[in-house]
């Protein structure tokens, strides 16, 4: 079961409901504008996703969640988040929901925060820190877990 277990897979499951509540409960309220600001906010967050992969691909560690992270990558867009990966996605959510106009969707957008959280960032940063004490605390306590 470990397998669907893949922040990926929750953001598909997540999109997937937003599509059922477009087609269940199709709205109307946010229009052009919504569209416009939601595909921003995808491309942003894709552009984040690639952008932090990147990085990480550069510094030689691991994209893979629950895999021991050979170095500590604080630089470019970690030094705006603590998990720029998790936000790109947060923001990929986000703009479908303004995109599709599904504001009924809106709060599975704090669901997946809080499981996201729950489920890989709160293991990861205990796992950083046991790897990387001193430089880990220095990098938390000037940058955000989010933004």
């Amino acid at each position: 079961m470990r397998i669907f277990d893949w922040p990926p897979v929750w953001l598909a499951a997540a999109l997937v409901l937003v599509w059922g509540f477009d087609w269940l409960l199709p709205w109307g309220m946010f229009g052009a504008l919504g569209r416009g600001i939601g595909a921003a906010m995808v491309f942003l967050g894709l552009g984040l996703m690639l952008l932090a992969a990147a990085q990480m691909y550069r510094a030689q560690t691991t994209v893979i969640p629950r895999r021991k992270a050979q170095r500590l990558v604080t630089s470019g867009v970690f030094r705006l988040s603590r998990n720029p990966i998790y936000l790109g996605d947060a923001l990929v959510l986000a703009g479908v929901i303004l995109a599709w106009d599904v504001p009924v969707a809106l709060p599975l957008l704090l669901v997946f925060i809080l499981v996201i959280q729950h489920r890989f960032i709160l293991a990861e940063e205990a796992a950083l820190r046991a790897a990387f004490a001193t430089d880990y605390a220095a990098w938390a306590a000037k940058t955000r877990r989010w933004l």
